[in-house]
């Protein structure tokens, strides 16, 4: 699998050269600005104490604190947090809120832990970091394995270590501490924006259109539940324990169900049993990778046969993997255009505890909606332009906004 930190330097590079980026903003902007290493000592329920390790990047506060999520998981690791910070900058700068990229996880097994085990852990990990994060310094939310619990308790370690209630430290929270009405489903809903203005700008009918969605968690299941409202049929549906596949299509108020009550699709009835590597390889219009980066790599990419690819996980595809597709002519629309509908609901909600005044659901949408729609149509008009990838030409306007932050700010 490719390191996920080369990637994200090389796809920086590729860019940067096409904006004719000066040499020191090159140097400054290829590294994170601060990263933090922590060890959190745990005491489980059996009495033991375990050793996890933390991280924490902060790419860029260029154009404001850094933003982005806290994950759990196994593979969690430094260059992983790097790269997942880096990509966050460029994705604050396509959406242009003023934000910087941040990222954050913990190397463990949630799913084999308990909820006072994961409480505990959090706790330790936040008050570990609480000197560089802040709601004007770097603010976490939800990720891979992470929820608005995990972001409650969060909120709360912070707020009890600066002596006060401090509910912008954290987006993603309960409504009930301050929370914004559509973060949850943000994700999801930004990616059916983009799903729409792309087919819009095509001038081509969404009816009946397949869609193969690789990771059935937040991202993946509100985009299948906004995707087939809209007439989408949602052919295949992978998750960590296995996939399935029905042309005919598949119920998604079903699968969510079963999903909910078994913790797998794969007892989802009406829909053929496919390995987890078929899955993106199968026919289909549009693929939605919703997993891990680097599920499609140079391995895998000669085979993939959608139409349209569309970035829900971040980093889904490797360089080399981008080059094939290309040259099959599939369609890209990258990631920190396509999931950006969560850290945009993000913003919704810190400008909302800076200002205590809350919106309702439909202002929030509205308000996605259209941060959504502009971002797709300066990206589609500068890849057209100048005859680029959209992958690229939202690479370019990401730098070019943070490039200009860093002039203006000098040395």
């Amino acid at each position: 699998m490719d390191n996920p930190w080369e990637v994200a330097q090389n796809q920086f590079d590729e860019a940067a050269k096409l904006s004719g980026l000066e040499d020191w903003l090159c140097s400054l902007l290829r590294e994170p600005e601060r990263v933090m290493t922590v060890s959190i000592p745990v005491r489980m329920d059996n009495g033991d104490v375990h050793i996890f390790t933390g991280y924490r990047s902060q790419h860029s506060s260029l154009r404001g604190p850094t933003k982005g999520g806290i994950r759990y998981h196994h593979n969690v690791n430094l260059d992983e947090v790097k790269a997942l910070s880096m990509w966050m900058t460029w994705k604050c700068a396509v959406m242009n809120i003023p934000f910087g990229g941040g990222k954050g996880g913990i190397k463990c097994s949630p799913k084999k832990m308990s909820s006072g085990e994961i409480e505990r852990m959090t706790r330790k990990y936040i008050s570990e970091i609480a000197c560089i994060i802040g709601p004007t310094k770097d603010i976490p939310a939800p990720d891979v394995n992470t929820d608005p619990q995990t972001m409650a308790w969060v909120m709360d370690t912070y707020s009890r270590i600066s002596g006060g209630y401090t509910p912008g430290v954290v987006t993603g929270k309960p409504l009930e501490i301050g929370g914004s009405e559509g973060r949850n489903q943000a994700t999801g809903r930004g990616i059916y924006f983009t799903i729409l203005n792309y087919f819009k700008h095509k001038k081509q009918s969404v009816d009946k259109k397949n869609v193969i969605i690789q990771g059935f968690g937040n991202a993946g299941k509100y985009s299948a539940m906004f995707l087939e409202k809209e007439g989408f049929i949602i052919t295949g549906v992978s998750d960590s324990t296995g996939a399935i596949y029905n042309s005919k299509g598949i119920d998604v108020e079903k699968l969510i169900k079963v999903k909910n009550k078994t913790k797998s699709v794969m007892n989802y009835k009406d829909a053929e049993k496919i390995s987890v590597n078929e899955i993106l390889e199968l026919k289909t219009d549009i693929l939605i990778p919703a997993a891990l980066e680097s599920s499609i790599n140079s391995v895998n990419a000669c085979r993939i046969k959608a139409n349209l690819i569309c970035e829900a996980a971040n980093g889904p595809i490797t360089k080399e993997a981008d080059r094939i597709l290309e040259d099959k002519n599939i369609v890209v629309i990258p990631d920190i255009l396509a999931n950006a509908g969560g850290v945009s609901v993000s913003y919704f909600e810190w400008v909302q505890n800076t200002q205590s005044f809350y919106w309702t659901a439909e202002e929030v949408d509205v308000r996605l909606r259209n941060l959504m729609e502009k971002a797709f149509n300066n990206i589609i008009c500068i890849a057209e332009e100048k005859n680029i990838s959209l992958r690229m030409s939202a690479l370019m306007i990401a730098i070019n906004r943070v490039s200009a932050a860093a002039r203006l700010r000098g040395v």
